[in-house]
């Protein structure tokens, strides 16, 4: 059944008091993990599924809480393992069904009710990634009014490739520290995980959260303005550097035991992708967001 956008019960966060001239439309990531062999595609009435996504969006999206509003939609997900499973192709075919449908849905009552003719930023994580993938190859295409508002879409933890971008000519991939209107995404991982993370696709395209450029120059941890894992805020701990080949963003000082998760391979920090880079993903906002209104001669 269709999710409902006028319900209050079907959003995490509707903007708090908006004291800020800039709105964040978030997307959670995977937040609900079925029984095997059952469900794969979750309510989101689920008791679960809800805590998770609650929890999921105030350790994600709090990283843009200082420049905008936040805005957080509920939507139907595909349970983890079963997507996993899937090639990239009927992977974005299956969320391209019922969680597209409501992410679209609770688009038009964002931009309809709540959002006033702000400029936003698009933010997003794994498979609210993918989600957004469609969102800005066709909603944005027929809505490019809306598109021009956009200030840059934060979009790790699936790839975002080369062809994708050959696709759709309207769009542009982030090159520097404060570019608008522009996509940034990477996918983060240690020197040698011990597996795949079946996030990362070939011709994936990577900026370096730490310094903001597309190369392949190392990071030291020392620029990094720092961490949050586990709800601490850590100084100089993660380093970044984007692999020429692959396009992924290699952290080598982190510690793959610390930063393990159920469903990754360990030494794959797709779980810690805002974690790791938590206050430079921050100040870069905070820069973006002030690019964008002195260019287009506006006011905060």
């Amino acid at each position: 059944m269709k999710t409902d956008y006028g319900d209050s019960f079907s959003w995490i966060e509707t903007g708090g008091e908006r004291a800020f001239p800039v709105d964040v439309f978030h997307l959670t990531p995977t937040s609900w993990i079925g029984v095997r062999g059952g469900e794969c595609l979750s309510s989101v009435s689920d008791p679960a599924y809800r805590a998770q996504a609650e929890f999921n969006v105030h350790f994600q999206a709090d990283v843009f809480k200082t420049v905008g509003n936040i805005f957080a939609p509920h939507y139907r997900q595909l349970e983890p393992f079963y997507t996993m499973r899937l090639s990239p192709e009927d992977r974005l075919r299956e969320i391209g069904r019922e969680p597209r449908e409501d992410v679209f849905a609770a688009l038009d009552h964002f931009f309809e009710i709540f959002n006033g003719g702000r400029p936003f930023i698009l933010s997003a994580h794994s498979q609210g990634t993918i989600v957004s993938l469609f969102i800005l190859s066709e909603y944005m295409r027929l809505h490019p009014d809306r598109y021009a508002r956009m200030i840059a879409a934060y979009l790790p933890g699936y790839s975002v490739t080369e062809e994708y971008m050959k696709q759709n000519p309207h769009l542009k991939f982030a090159e520097g520290t404060d570019d608008t209107g522009v996509i940034i995404s990477y996918n983060t991982e240690a020197p040698c995980p011990e597996g795949e993370s079946g996030v990362l696709l070939p011709g994936a395209l990577c900026i370096n959260p730490i310094t903001w450029v597309r190369g392949a120059e190392y990071a030291p941890r020392e620029l990094s303005k720092g961490s949050m894992i586990k709800g601490r805020k850590i100084e100089r701990y993660a380093d970044a550097q984007i692999e020429e080949g692959t396009g992924r963003l290699v952290c080598s000082t982190a510690e793959p035991k610390r930063l393990h998760s159920t469903v990754f391979p360990e030494g794959v920090y797709h779980v810690h992708d805002y974690g790791l880079y938590y206050y430079d993903l921050r100040e870069n906002a905070r820069l973006r967001v002030n690019k964008y209104f002195e260019k287009n001669c506006l006011q905060k």
